[in-house]
């Protein structure tokens, strides 16, 4: 990452981390604990984005660009919707926590 994270940002760099294993999962992994690093590499892109202010959309290509261009899936954008505004609550709530 190169920077230290101030905890409000570490704790939505773990839910991101969280999300995309457990609920994005486009190729099925979230039961196999060998493969809990599987989306790591995608993580510092989405919290960047999330930590930017971007729109659920935003957030939303990104992931469908990940799974059509990176992963070779067939593109399932409301999926990817869906989890862009899991994120954006996640941002939310965990703001509220930190005031």
């Amino acid at each position: 990452m190169g920077k230290k994270l101030s905890p409000q940002e570490l704790a939505i760099y773990r839910a991101v981390d969280e999300v995309l294993h457990y609920v994005w999962d486009p190729i099925g992994v979230s039961t196999v604990p060998y493969a809990r690093d599987e989306y790591h590499g995608y993580l510092p892109k989405v919290f960047d984005l999330l930590i930017a202010g971007s729109a659920a959309e935003a957030i939303a290509a990104h992931l469908s660009q990940i799974v059509t261009e990176r992963m070779g899936l067939s593109e399932n954008l409301g999926h990817d919707l869906a989890i862009a505004k899991i994120l954006l609550e996640w941002k939310e709530v965990i703001g509220e926590k930190h005031k």
